[in-house]
C-alpha cells in the first residue's frame, strides 16, 4: 500500500520549523550584549542581524521557484540542513567577523524554510483551511517574540550564549527526519528545460543591492554609497527583466504580474508589513522612552497582536469562504486603519495599559490582512507555479519592511535631531540615545526628562502618521482592483 503524507506531523514539522526560524531574531537580540562582551566588534554588530536578513531574502525568490521545479520535501530539508551548519558555525565562531559569516549561512537555508512551509501547508490543506492554518503557523512568530528574549536570557545565564545557536541542531535534525518520512509528495515530472541560472543571479544582485542600500539608510542617512546601491539595483532589475523576457523557464514568471489579484495583494502585503515594522520597533521605544518603562513592559504591550494575529486569521478563513477577497480586505485594513488612528492621536502622558488594547486591535487587523493576501496570492496562480508565488509575497513582505523600517529611522532622527536644534537645551545629540534606553534613561537630569520625552514623542508622532498613509495607499488600491468573488 503506497504510503500517504502524514497531515499532523507534516503540520507539527512546519510550525517547529517555522518557530525555529522566527526565534533566532529575538533570541539573539538578548544575547547580543554577552556575544559583544566575548567576541568583541560593537561597531560591526548590527551586520549579525542585518547579514541574516539580507541572505534569507535573496535566496527566497530560487527557493520558490526550486520547489516547483523539483519539488518541495527536497528543497525543504536542504534549507534545513544549511541552517543547522550556519547555526553550528554560529556556536563555534571565536570572532564577530566568523560569526557574521556564519549568520549569513543561517540565512541561506532560512530562505528556504518559510516559503517552503507556507508552499508545503498550500498543498495539505484546502483554500478553506489554509487560512486557520496559516493563522496557527504565524501564531509561531508571536510565540517566538514573548518566549524568545526570556530563552535568550535563560540560556545565557546557565550553559553560555554558543547553545542559543546550538540548539537548532537537535531540532533540525528531529525535523529533517519527520520530513523525510511523513511528507509524501508526488513524483514530479523531470523538466529538460534548464534552470534560469543568469536570471537567478540578477535577481539575487537586484535584492543585494537594494535590501543593501536600505541597510544603509537606515545605518548611515543618504549618502554615495546608498546612491551607488540604488543605481546598481536598477540597473541589475533592468538586466533581469531583458534576462526573464528570454528565458525558456524564468526564475520568476513575468506573466503573473498581468494578473490584476496577485499584483494587488502582494502590493497590499508590503505596505502593511512596512507599517508592521513601525508598530513593532517603535512601541517597545515609546514605552520606554516616552513613558519611562522597562523593556520588558515594551515587549509585553505588544504580546496581544502576537496573540490575536491566529484570531484574525481565522476570522480571514471564515470571511473568504462568504465574501471576495476586496471585501476581506477592506474589513482587515479598516481595522488596521483604525489601530494606526489610535496611535497618531493618543497624547505622550497616556497610560501605557492603553496600548494593550490597541496592540489588541492591529493584532486583529493585521491577522486578516496578512493572512488573506497570503491565501490569494497563492490561489490566483496555477498551483505549478504556487512556491514561486509564496515565495514572492514572502519577499515582498520582507522588502516593504526592510524599506519602511530605514524611512522610519530616517523620520525620527530628522524630527528628534530638528527639535533639539530649535530647542535652548544645550546638551548632546547623542542625549536621544540614552532616553530610550532603560539603562541609562536615569542618568539624565529630571528637568530634560520632560522636553526630551516630548521630542522622541514627535519623531513616533511623525513615524505613525507616515504608517496611516501605508494602510490608506493600501485601502485606495485594493478599491480600485476588481476581485471576483470567490
Amino acid at each position: 500500500m503506497e504510503r500517504k503524507t502524514n497531515i499532523k506531523l507534516v503540520t507539527i514539522s512546519v510550525f517547529v520549523a517555522t518557530f525555529m526560524t522566527a526565534i533566532e531574531g529575538t533570541i539573539v537580540s538578548t544575547a547580543m550584549p554577552t556575544i559583544v562582551g566575548s567576541l568583541h566588534g560593537m561597531e560591526i554588530m548590527n551586520w549579525v542581524f542585518s547579514i541574516y536578513l539580507l541572505t534569507n531574502a535573496m535566496l527566497t525568490p530560487i527557493y520558490g521557484k526550486l520547489a516547483d521545479k523539483v519539488g518541495r520535501k527536497p528543497i525543504f530539508m536542504i534549507g534545513i540542513i544549511i541552517f543547522i551548519i550556519g547555526s553550528s558555525l554560529c556556536g563555534l565562531a571565536q570572532n564577530m567577523i566568523t560569526l557574521i559569516i556564519a549568520r549569513a549561512i543561517q540565512g541561506i537555508g532560512a530562505g528556504a524554510i518559510m516559503p517552503v512551509a507556507l508552499t508545503i501547508l498550500a498543498d495539505i490543506y484546502s483554500i478553506d483551511k489554509r487560512a486557520k492554518m496559516l493563522g496557527l503557523n504565524s501564531a509561531a512568530w508571536g510565540i517566538a517574540s514573548i518566549f524568545g528574549p526570556l530563552a535568550g536570557g535563560f540560556i545565557v545565564d546557565t550553559v553560555g550564549w554558543h547553545w542559543i545557536f546550538f540548539i537548532n541542531v537537535p531540532i533540525g535534525l528531529v525535523l529533517l527526519g519527520l520530513i523525510s518520512y511523513f511528507l509524501v509528495e508526488p513524483k514530479r515530472e523531470q523538466s529538460k528545460v534548464p534552470m534560469d541560472l543568469l536570471g537567478s543571479v540578477q535577481l539575487m544582485l537586484v535584492l543585494l543591492t537594494l535590501l543593501l542600500g536600505f541597510q544603509l539608510i537606515g545605518d548611515v542617512g543618504f549618502d554615495l554609497k546608498v546612491a551607488l546601491c540604488l543605481g546598481a539595483s536598477v540597473l541589475f532589475f533592468i538586466g533581469f527583466i531583458f534576462v526573464e523576457k528570454r528565458a525558456q523557464d524564468p526564475v520568476i514568471d513575468l506573466k503573473l504580474f498581468k494578473n490584476s489579484t496577485f499584483v494587488i495583494v502582494n502590493i497590499v502585503a508590503a505596505l502593511i508589513s512596512g507599517f508592521l515594522m513601525g508598530v513593532e520597533v517603535y512601541i517597545p521605544m515609546w514605552m520606554q522612552g516616552v513613558l519611562g518603562k522597562s523593556a520588558g513592559i515594551g515587549g509585553l504591550v505588544l504580546a496581544p497582536m502576537s496573540i490575536l494575529w491566529m484570531s484574525g486569521s481565522f476570522v480571514a478563513s471564515a470571511l473568504m469562504e462568504k465574501h471576495s477577497t476586496k471585501k476581506v480586505l477592506t474589513i482587515g485594513l479598516s481595522i488596521t486603519l483604525l489601530g494606526g488612528i489610535f496611535l497618531v492621536l493618543v497624547p505622550a502622558s497616556i497610560s501605557f495599559v492603553w496600548f494593550f488594547a490597541i496592540s489588541s486591535v492591529l493584532g486583529i487587523g493585521f491577522g486578516i490582512t496578512i493572512t488573506t493576501t497570503t491565501v490569494n496570492a497563492q490561489s490566483s496562480v496555477d498551483p505549478s507555479e504556487m512556491g514561486v508565488a509564496t515565495s514572492f509575497n514572502t519577499l515582498v513582505r520582507t522588502i516593504g519592511q526592510t524599506l519602511m523600517v530605514s524611512i522610519f529611522g530616517v523620520i525620527i532622527n530628522a524630527v528628534t535631531t530638528s527639535e533639539l536644534a530649535k530647542s535652548s537645551l544645550n546638551v548632546d545629540p547623542d542625549v536621544m540615545n540614552q532616553l530610550v534606553n532603560p539603562h541609562t534613561a536615569n542618568t539624565i537630569s529630571a528637568d530634560l526628562l520632560k522636553p526630551l520625552r516630548g521630542m522622541l514623542y514627535s519623531g513616533l508622532h511623525n513615524v505613525y502618521v507616515v504608517g496611516i498613509g501605508l494602510v490608506i495607499a493600501a485601502m485606495i488600491l485594493n478599491a480600485l482592483v476588481k476581485v471576483n468573488k470567490k
